[in-house]
């Protein structure tokens, strides 16, 4: 299946399941979301979200992670370094996932407490992190979900 068959799918499956109410998620957007490597701080770029507050729900399509990072600084790390995700929101999604691209394959990332490790070859690595907050009593309906990227260069 083509990536925007795919895409629009997913589009489509969260305009849906994005209109049920739920007063629980704050704010008009996806929380910010910033990676921290050692003491530095850096922040990620919203792309792709569906969000539901107060009764209203608005979707946003963006483009993937290497075209909304195209014209961006990539942020520097050392090989095998930790990575933290960090989002000051609650209630926390209750569903992650951490999916890297490098040389236009995309495969999954292991994540554990908000922590992923920097791979030891040199190179650009793009990040797509999708959080999900599902209904506690529906899985399948969802009342936001986002998709934050940034890129790493390991040097």
């Amino acid at each position: 299946m083509s990536k925007r068959l795919i895409v629009s799918l997913l589009f489509i499956l969260f305009t849906f399941t994005a209109c049920s109410q739920n007063d629980s998620l704050k704010g008009d957007k996806p929380p910010k979301t910033l990676i921290q490597i050692g003491n530095e701080t850096y922040e990620t770029e919203l792309g792709t979200y569906c969000w539901e507050t107060k009764g209203h729900a608005e979707c946003v399509d963006t483009a993937g992670p290497i075209e909304l990072l195209k014209d961006e600084k990539k942020i520097p790390v050392k090989a095998g370094e930790v990575v933290t995700i960090v989002m000051n929101y609650s209630p926390k999604p209750g569903e992650i996932h951490l999916n890297e691209i490098v040389n236009n394959k995309e495969s999954e990332v292991v994540i554990e407490n908000n922590h992923f490790t920097v791979p030891i070859k040199k190179g650009i690595y793009y990040y797509s992190y999708g959080v999900y907050w599902r209904d506690k009593k529906d899985k399948h309906v969802s009342h936001g979900d986002a998709f934050y990227a940034f890129a790493l260069e390991v040097k």
